[in-house]
């Protein structure tokens, strides 16, 4: 019986660590898709369309796998908060795109957990020991590589890109918030929801003329987000958060490997060789616990 259930847990593992890697890789298709239509849509207009598209499919799933019940929530101003924190997360990191490699504003994005870590304090009054410090300091040392300030290379797009993990540090940091009775398919809902209203203003502006690919690559979009989140969730759900999370820097490669494809684009060294101590610092902030000496 203990040998079948190793098995078993192994098992588990494994396809915990698929799914988290199709997730990861299914975001990075969103994000390649978002930056081949910056050059002609505005990241609000991208924003708009893609929570169009992706809100019919996320409220028929949500009905399907909760009823009437997964549609409702009992505190709808932290979805709101969130969904308006999300926007300007990712208005920023869109607008980074315009100008970065996909690898490097990648890179520069997997400052979030950092961020974490390091706002836990005077947000949240919780108490950084000496190792999450060192993590912390690590993790913005690697940001420092990757950015370059002081040389040619810095540009005001990587600043876009830093901001853009800020804000979505907020993000994560905002989901304690959120009534323990609401699911992942509400919180999913109510973000669509609330980040599609909060860029309706763009409809009043100009929009470029669609052609017809756009119109395939923002249903692409739509889907490989809704997916990506979607299976990521899952993943955590199957398996420890410490053997799942270090998994999402699989990005990277996902990353590398789309930009190199349809841009003929690969970053320098330093891109990842900062990357690197970021991810480092991130996976060592994951297994940290909240021992006195941490």
């Amino acid at each position: 019986m203990r040998g079948n259930h190793a098995e078993s847990s192994t098992s588990n593992k494994a396809w915990a660590l698929l799914v988290m890697c199709t997730g990861v890789l299914a975001l990075v298709v969103n994000d390649a898709i978002a930056k081949g239509l910056v050059a002609r849509f505005d990241p609000f207009q991208i924003l708009l369309v893609r929570s169009l598209i992706a809100l019919p499919i996320v409220a028929g799933l949500a009905f399907w796998t909760g009823g009437g019940m997964t549609l409702r929530s009992a505190k709808v101003r932290v979805h709101i908060l969130r969904a308006v924190l999300a926007v300007a997360a990712t208005w920023l990191f869109i607008r980074s795109l315009a100008d970065l490699p996909l690898a490097e504003a990648t890179s520069i994005i997997f400052a979030a957990p950092i961020f974490v870590a390091a706002l836990s304090m005077p947000l949240l009054k919780q108490r950084v020991g000496k190792k999450r410090a060192v993590a912390i300091a690590a993790g913005f040392a690697g940001v420092l590589i990757v950015l370059q300030p002081g040389t040619d290379t810095l540009q005001t797009a990587s600043l876009l890109a830093l901001a853009a993990a800020a804000v979505n540090a907020l993000v994560m940091m905002s989901a304690r918030w959120i009534d323990e009775r609401d699911g992942f398919w509400t919180m999913t809902l109510y973000m669509t929801l609330f980040s599609g209203l909060a860029c309706a203003f763009t409809l009043f502006g100009d929009w470029p003329t669609f052609a017809r690919p756009d119109v395939w690559l923002f249903l692409g979009m739509a889907v490989a987000g809704t997916l990506g989140i979607a299976l990521i969730s899952h993943a955590f759900r199957i398996a420890d958060a410490a053997v799942v999370a270090p998994f999402d820097y699989t990005a990277l490669i996902w990353a590398t490997a789309l930009g190199w494809l349809f841009w003929g684009a690969v970053p320098g060294p330093w891109v990842y060789v900062g990357a690197l101590v970021i991810i480092a610092s991130g996976i060592y902030l994951i297994f940290l616990d909240d021992r006195r000496d941490a």
